[in-house]
C-alpha cells in the first residue's frame, strides 16, 4: 500500500512509525495542503510534493476536520483513483467524514498500528485499473414496482459511484415502457443507443469497440450510457434474445454494467397466440435472468411497500438464486410516523421474508437540482445525503472492501511490535 500522509504536528515521526508498520509512505504534507491544492492555493515545495505524490499513491491518510476535508479534495482524489482514509479525533470529525461518504475512519488515538491494521492492503504494482474481485457483480439490474419508486435515479447514482476508482461502467436503459435516462442526463435520444446494440447483437457484429462507438460518455465520470428507445412503439426491437446477447457482449466492454428496467414482470404466455413473438416485457425478463445482482427499489411509504411485496414474489421466481438487495428509497417519517425504519423492516420481514433492507433518505432539494441541471446528483449536489447513502450501499453491499490483511504482513507487524516491546523492557 502506497500512502500519502497529510497530518499535523510531528509529521516525519508519524510517517516513520507508519513505515515501521509496513506502510509505504511516499510523501508527507500538512493536513491543510490537500484542501489548498484542490483550491489552487498550494504554492511552493509543499504543493509540488502533494501533486507529485498524488499520481503515485493508493491512499490519502488525511487528518480530517471541516477545513481539511472538502468537496474539492474528494473530487481531486476521485479523479486520480486515490482513496481517502479519514484520521479522526473528536466525534464531530467522524460526522464530517461520514457526510462525505468515506468508508474508512481511523481514530488518531490508535496511532500508526491502527492505520496498518484497519486499512486494506493494496497491490503496489502499477495497474491501469484496480483489481476487481472474482465475486464482484458485473451485470447489476435495477428493478422496482409500479409507482416511480426511484429506479432510474438509483441506477444513475449507482453507475457513477461504481465508476469511482477508474472502473469503467456501462449504464443501459432497457425500459421498454417509459425510458428516462437520456432526458434525465441531458443526452440525445435520437442516437443509436441500446436498440442499435440489440440489432447488432442479433447479427453477431457487436463487440467492445462497437459498444464504445455507439455509447454516450457521461461527462468525466467514467460512465458510458446506452440510451433507451425514444418511442414506445419501438419496443419489439428489444427482443429477449437480443438483450441477452447485448449484455453478454458488455462483459468484455466494461467492468460493471448497470441496467435500468421497467416495472412489469408479466410473461403474457396465456394471452399470446404465438409464443415466439416478441414480448413487451422481454427486455426486463432477459436482463433479470442474466443479472449477477438485482437491486430492488421500493418507495418507503405504505403504498410503495405494498406494491413491492406484491412484485417481490414474481421477481424471486424469475431470478432464481441471483442475490437481491432491497433498497427502501425516500425514507421520511411523515409518511410512516414514529420509527419509520423499524416499520419498513418489520413489514418486509413479516410479509415478504426480506430481512436485509438498505435505506436512502428523501432529498428532494438535491434531486430537483440534478433534474434542473440534467446531471447525476453526485455531480449536481455532491454533498447530498442521498449520494452518501449510495456510496455506503456500494461499499458495504455491492463491492465490500477487503478487510483481511495478508498473513505474512500481519506476522511481520506482530514480530516488529514484539521486538519493540522487548527493547523497551531491556
Amino acid at each position: 500500500m502506497r500512502a500519502l500522509v497529510a497530518v499535523d504536528g510531528a509529521r516525519d515521526a508519524y510517517a516513520d512509525q507508519l513505515r515501521d508498520e509496513g506502510v509505504d509512505v511516499v510523501a508527507v504534507v500538512s493536513a491543510d495542503t490537500p484542501a489548498l491544492a484542490a483550491a489552487d492555493a498550494a504554492f511552493g515545495h509543499e504543493g509540488d510534493t502533494f501533486f507529485r505524490a498524488l499520481r503515485e499513491v493508493d491512499v490519502l491518510l488525511l487528518r480530517t476536520r471541516r477545513s481539511t476535508l472538502t468537496e474539492a479534495v474528494v473530487a481531486l482524489c476521485d479523479r486520480g483513483g486515490v482513496r481517502i482514509v479519514a484520521l479522526v479525533g473528536e466525534e464531530d470529525d467522524e460526522r464530517i467524514a461520514e457526510s462525505f461518504g468515506l468508508l474508512t475512519t481511523i481514530p488518531l488515538s490508535g496511532g500508526p498500528p491502527a492505520v496498518a491494521d484497519l486499512v486494506p492492503a493494496y497491490d503496489a504494482s502499477p495497474a491501469s485499473t484496480p483489481p476487481r474481485s472474482r465475486d464482484a457483480p458485473h451485470t447489476i439490474v435495477v428493478w422496482g414496482p409500479h409507482g416511480a419508486p426511484g429506479r432510474s435515479t438509483i441506477a444513475i447514482e449507482l453507475a457513477v459511484e461504481l465508476a469511482r476508482g477508474d472502473r469503467r461502467v456501462g449504464l443501459i436503459d432497457a425500459d421498454s415502457h417509459a425510458p428516462s435516462l437520456a432526458p434525465a442526463l441531458g443526452l440525445a435520444d435520437e442516437g443509436p443507443g441500446f436498440a442499435a446494440a440489440c440489432r447488432q447483437a442479433a447479427h453477431g457484429t457487436l463487440d467492445a469497440r462497437e459498444l464504445t462507438r455507439i455509447s454516450l460518455p457521461l461527462e468525466r465520470t467514467g460512465v458510458d450510457v446506452l440510451p433507451g428507445i425514444n418511442r414506445p412503439s419501438r419496443w419489439p426491437e428489444l427482443a429477449e434474445t437480443r438483450v441477452e446477447a447485448t449484455l453478454a457482449a458488455c462483459r468484455a466492454w466494461v467492468d460493471h454494467t448497470v441496467v435500468d428496467v421497467a416495472a412489469p414482470l408479466e410473461q403474457d404466455e396465456e394471452i399470446m397466440s404465438d409464443l415466439d413473438a416478441p414480448r413487451r416485457n422481454g427486455a426486463t425478463l432477459a436482463a433479470l435472468r442474466t443479472a449477477d445482482l438485482v437491486v430492488a427499489v421500493a418507495a418507503a411509504d405504505p403504498i410503495g411497500i405494498a406494491r413491492y411485496l406484491r412484485g417481490h414474489t414474481e421477481l424471486r421466481a424469475i431470478v432464481g438464486a441471483t442475490p437481491i438487495l432491497t433498497i427502501a428509497n425516500r425514507l421520511r417519517p411523515g409518511a410512516l410516523g414514529i420509527d419509520a425504519r423499524g416499520q419498513v423492516r418489520r413489514t418486509l420481514d413479516r410479509f415478504g421474508g426480506v430481512v436485509d433492507v438498505r435505506f436512502l433518505p428523501a432529498d428532494g432539494r438535491s434531486t430537483d437540482a440534478a433534474l434542473l441541471a440534467a446531471r447525476p446528483i453526485a455531480l449536481a449536489a455532491p454533498r447530498s445525503p442521498l449520494v452518501a447513502g449510495i456510496r455506503r450501499f456500494v461499499g458495504e453491499a455491492v463491492l465490500p472492501p477487503r478487510t483481511s490483511v495478508p498473513e505474512t504482513a500481519s506476522r511481520l507487524r506482530r514480530s516488529r511490535r514484539r521486538l519493540r516491546s522487548v527493547g523497551a523492557t531491556s
